[in-house]
């Protein structure tokens, strides 16, 4: 039996995933033990890589554990991390690939971890097919390996052939192309299934059985010989061999299986025609023997025993077919030893949905603490503009209320104008800085696009890669968001700055020492008749019921603000039991529960100042209708209105401004990690770019340089069949894996027929003779004869050049010794210098082209 088929591994790239990995780590989460832990796991994960994809891989059960632990760490950390953000770039090469022009392999650089899974499987496939041949067929273990690991090959190209689409969204290589994938998928399963004929034979089965699984196999190879045909199914070194190999299984098994089944003439007759037409490649000798033996036997006993008609083929019934094998499904995880290495880190989908749950408690909160401070504003509003409880403590006159000179020590102890001013001066400052880091943001994607859209306009149709305007369209809009939110804040700051400007003088009053500020408050006519009236009792005691509302306010405030709200358990159980995350109505549920109370509170809280108000101000009209009213009181009751009202300004423009400080340095982190995504994808985008140019470049520089021209009638080496007889048949190529392929001798042309000679006269008429191409010219020509006219000679071929220079982490041309490419943008055009031989003038080597 010939040799089985065993598939060749890919090659990849080294790659860090350490530095985006740990980044996303620090950024997403505080710093502490579980941080730490998943630094760890970033490590371990790197590490691992190495081992499944950096060395070579031996042929062993061991090394296949160490790919399917990889790939079951891909298909878990996958839905965990935001792979499209990092721009992770994994570069492969073709494993039918042997090299081109330059050395190199066909090579594709993508930044997708599907591109990175499906690598990996179809490695899982190879190995298992080289393990499976491997195997000693002699024995039952060896046939029970073999046959679970083609299967297990089969499943895993199987996956591939569906998948690989998806997963990339762009044309794969050759080798995982769902066209190729899935004839190694075929060819494998029919190799399992031809397993175990070896063992049903060696184990002695009935004919029966052993025939219906030689059908099946026989009908399975006959599917792959079918698939193998297309050539784009199979890179083209690989097509002849293995089709040789699988015709050769597929008439062998047939051949097998009419041994029993069919009249000995015709098995007869099945072997000559498999040694007449494939002698060369396949030794049917002994099988040949073995029937001639079986068919004298049987002939000898029927003339002289049984007297039986032998039957037709086609009158035969038929036999039928046993599968045993089928393509092992990939489910995740296919390694028994696995252990996730990031088992505490809850998916993305469940980051993302706790980030918006996140987003709508935080807006919950922000609306009842926001609620509560409107109504303090307005209560603090309404008292100053009745100038309570100033108006109270003020009735000797002369004297500096006591609530006013609380209020000055206030705005002293937290900085006065000077505070106030050193934030205002900071915030442009801040603001600057943040318009800077998302220009350059912006300005790094239109670099990008600009030199992509330029060589797309070069290159048209060969540049197939995704246009960078589209892979940006979500950064763009991102960068669009966070413009209007620097705009809002500037309009924000502008409303704070002219707030201020209207309350500094009254501000910097408030920041003056006790005297000072008592001369700047005009006196007035004292009111000693109010003191100890019913109705400054009364004022009294409602105010000191707001004051106990404003209390009450600041601890609901705290504990809205201390509710605890996590949503892990509850998304991880959706997401599990449903496949999907309801968001909006898990939140929507869980935030009622949690912050209902509170929210009853607070509107009863709003109710119960918006009662007590209405009653001070009936109560102020009381006491302003007693008091004796003249000009001096009026004016002294102005003053200490603004300056309450400046009090209360004070500290609503510091808490704006250290709020807008904050805004600024928190938007500067994110606008950082902005930047640093765009930087990613512009890095892992210019790889690209330098790894496809390269490729193309290197398919330019294979294409041939002299035009095709036809070769005249005369010339043709077609020779004609003799007349009467039969047109040969094509003969087929099959080959035994016993024996190497031998090549054939090529046939000689027959001799050519010397090309007319012309004559002056022949040569001054209008008649040009066609040109004989130069591989087949006569050696000499008559002497009265005029030379063939020569083509004029072509320049030599010359690959387009990228109009920068290419990236350093990647080898460009220089790494070949005949040739060096050499960049120039300055004279727009592109130089090679070839390597000068022995006796040759370095400056007949070089030649140039313009772009």
């Amino acid at each position: 039996m010939a040799t089985f088929i065993s598939v060749p591994l890919k090659k990849s790239s080294e790659v860090d995933l350490v530095k985006p990995l740990s980044k996303f780590v620090t950024s997403a989460y505080p710093a502490g033990e579980e941080q730490s832990e998943y630094l760890r796991a970033v490590e371990e994960l790197n590490k691992l890589r190495k081992s499944a994809l950096g060395r070579p891989l031996d042929k062993h059960e061991s090394s296949l554990e160490i790919l399917l632990r990889y790939y079951d760490q891909l298909c878990s950390v996958e839905p965990k991390f935001p792979f499209p953000e990092l721009c992770l770039t994994f570069t492969w090469k073709d494993a039918f690939d042997k090299g081109s022009l330059f050395g190199g392999s066909v090579k594709l650089a993508l930044a997708s971890l599907g591109y990175e899974k499906t690598c990996v499987l179809f490695n899982v496939g190879a190995l298992a097919s080289q393990i499976a041949s491997e195997q000693n067929l002699d024995n039952d273990e060896g046939l029970k390996a073999a046959a679970k690991f083609y299967q297990l090959a089969s499943g895993a190209f199987a996956h591939i052939k569906d998948t690989v689409l998806s997963a990339l969204n762009r044309e794969p290589t050759m080798d995982i192309s769902p066209e190729t994938v899935g004839t190694l998928s075929q060819i494998m399963l029919s190799q399992a299934q031809e397993v175990f004929v070896l063992k049903a034979t060696a184990d002695k089965m009935k004919d029966a059985v052993i025939a219906k699984l030689a059908n099946q196999a026989a009908d399975f190879y006959g599917d792959a010989f079918k698939q193998c045909q297309y050539k784009e199914n199979l890179p083209k070194k690989h097509v002849l061999p293995w089709i040789v190999k699988i015709c050769f299984v597929h008439l062998y098994l047939m051949f097998y299986w009419s041994i029993f089944f069919v009249p000995l003439q015709h098995a007869t007759e099945l072997v000559k025609t498999v040694a007449s037409r494939y002698d060369e490649y396949v030794n049917v000798k002994d099988l040949s023997d073995k029937i001639s033996r079986a068919l004298t036997a049987a002939k000898k006993d029927n003339d002289f025993i049984y007297h039986d008609r032998v039957p037709e083929v086609k009158d035969l019934e038929h036999i039928g077919k046993a599968t045993l094998v089928k393509a092992t499904a990939i489910q995740v995880p296919l390694s028994q030893k696995f252990t996730d290495l990031f088992e505490k880190m809850v998916p993305m989908e469940v980051q993302q949905s706790l980030s918006m749950a996140s987003s709508r408690r935080n807006e919950m909160v922000n609306r009842l603490v926001g609620s509560l401070r409107e109504a303090t504003n307005l209560c603090n509003g309404v008292l100053a503009s009745l100038n309570l409880p100033a108006a109270l403590e003020d009735l000797s006159g002369d004297s500096v209320p006591g609530s006013i000179l609380e209020k000055s020590r206030a705005v002293i102890q937290q900085g006065g104008l000077q505070s106030i001013e050193q934030l205002i001066k900071e915030l442009p400052e801040l603001l600057q800085r943040n318009r800077e880091i998302l220009d350059e943001s912006l300005k790094m994607l239109d670099d990008e696009e600009t030199t992509d859209n330029e060589l797309r306009a070069k290159f048209s149709q060969r540049w197939n890669r995704t246009p960078s305007g589209d892979l940006y369209k979500p950064l763009r809009a991102e960068g669009g968001n966070f413009r209007s939110v620097l705009d809002k804040a500037v309009q924000a700051d502008q409303v704070v700055r002219d707030r201020y400007n209207s309350h500094c003088e009254m501000i910097a009053l408030l920041c003056k020492p006790e005297n000072e500020l008592c001369s700047a408050i005009p006196s007035a006519n004292p009111a000693k008749t109010l003191q100890g009236s019913e109705v400054v009792n009364v004022l009294k005691a409602q105010l000191a019921q707001l004051d106990e509302i404003k209390r009450d306010r600041e601890v609901l405030e705290g504990e809205i603000k201390s509710v605890t709200f996590d949503m892990t358990a509850k998304f991880l159980t959706a997401l599990a039991q449903d496949g999907a995350i309801n968001e909006e109505a898990l939140s929507t549920t869980e935030l009622d529960a949690r912050y209902g109370t509170h929210t009853q509170r607070v509107q009863q809280n709003l109710r119960a100042q918006e009662d007590l108000l209405a009653q001070v101000q009936t109560s102020h009209q009381e006491f302003a209708a007693l008091k004796q009213s003249n000009a001096e009181a009026n004016d002294r009751e102005e003053m200490l209105k603004k300056l309450a009202s400046a009090h209360d300004s004070y500290i609503e423009i510091s808490s704006n401004l250290k709020e807008g400080t904050k805004f600024y340095n928190d938007l500067t982190e994110i606008l950082l990690k902005f930047q640093n995504k765009c930087s990613d994808i512009v890095f892992a985008r210019k790889t690209e770019r330098d790894e496809l140019l390269k490729y193309l470049q290197q398919s330019i520089a294979r294409e041939p340089s002299a035009p095709s021209f036809s070769v005249p009638a005369y010339q043709s080496n077609t020779s004609e069949p003799a007349a009467g007889g039969p047109t040969p048949a094509p003969r087929t190529v099959f080959v035994s894996f016993e024996q190497p392929l031998q090549p054939q001798a090529k046939a000689q042309p027959p001799a050519r027929p010397p090309p007319p000679s012309f004559t002056p006269q022949a040569a001054s008429s209008n008649i040009t003779p066609s040109p004989a191409p130069a591989s087949q010219a006569p050696p000499s020509l008559p002497a009265s004869s005029n030379p063939p006219p020569m083509a004029p000679p072509t320049a030599p071929s010359q690959a387009q050049g990228p109009p920068y220079p290419t990236y350093q982490g990647y080898p460009g041309y220089a790494s070949s010794p005949s040739l060096i490419r050499l960049h120039t943008r300055f004279t727009g055009q592109y130089v090679f210098v070839y390597a000068p031989s022995k006796g040759a003038d370095p400056s007949s080597q070089q030649r140039s082209s313009s772009d």
